[in-house]
């Protein structure tokens, strides 16, 4: 087990340094704004949708390793996804973030995340991102919190 716990925090960190899909997106037809008050994590989703398919996402911002991390995953896993099946990933990742059992098969890579639920402080961190996306493909208006 320890091997599997090495290489999900090498995922971690990988994806905190070099995240994937970051960067301000032209052009799209979703954007959200999030911010967690206690680690001081800020970020924007944006989302290019045609037929209720997530064509394209990207993120910006800052915030801490768990964070970024988390955002960069959730942005590999919801591309090429209905709204539906990424509105269903919400909730699995948010089972999986709080301890809660899963269909592993469902959140691949995210699954990396899964031990953030022994520190509730990393919770809000790891779910900053999905809980942006969530408020983005509803095109809520205002500006998430995690408090």
């Amino acid at each position: 087990m320890s091997d599997l716990n090495e290489l999900y925090q090498s995922l971690i960190i990988d994806h905190s340094r070099h995240p994937k899909n970051f960067g301000m997106m032209e052009q799209a037809t979703a954007e959200q704004r999030g911010y967690n008050p206690v680690c001081g994590d800020e970020l924007t989703v944006y989302l290019k949708e045609k037929n209720d398919i997530v064509e394209a996402i990207q993120f910006q911002g800052h915030g801490c390793a768990i964070s970024i991390a988390s955002a960069s995953l959730m942005t590999e896993t919801v591309k090429g996804k209905t709204k539906t099946e990424t509105l269903h990933l919400f909730k699995t990742m948010h089972d999986l973030l709080t301890g809660q059992p899963v269909n592993e098969a469902l959140v691949g890579k995210c699954l990396a995340l899964q031990g953030v639920s022994h520190y509730p402080m990393r919770v809000k961190c790891a779910s900053l991102a999905w809980h942006t996306l969530k408020a983005a493909l509803q095109h809520q208006p205002e500006t998430v919190s995690t408090e």
